[in-house]
Formats: structure tokens, sequence, C-alpha cells
């Protein structure tokens, strides 16, 4: 327990919380952007799917 106060009160742990706390963010803006992208080109792969099995692939 004592370590975990002394981890609290060290500043290099406030700047590696900030690490973390900023990683997170840049995480749910990837996950955020691969799932708009994935929506939105959906289509785009149905419709290719699409041509390449009216031609026999």
């Amino acid at each position: 327990m004592r370590w975990i106060w002394q981890l609290l009160r060290n500043d290099e742990a406030a700047t590696a919380v900030e690490y973390a706390v900023l990683l997170a963010m840049i995480l749910l803006a990837v996950i955020g952007a691969i799932g708009s992208v994935g929506v939105q080109s959906g289509g785009m792969w149905g419709h290719t799917r699409a041509e390449l099995q009216r031609f026999g692939f």
C-alpha cells in the first residue's frame, strides 16, 4: 500500500498517467476511424465481389 502512495506522489507517475490517457485517446480515435471507414467501404467491396462472381471468380 505504501508503494502505491509513493507512486501517486511521484512526478514521474503523473507523467506516465498523462501518457496513458493520451494513448487511450489516440486509440479511441483510431478505432473510430477504422469503424467509420469499414462501414463506408462495405458497399464498395460488396460491389467488387458481385462483379468478380459475375466473371466466374
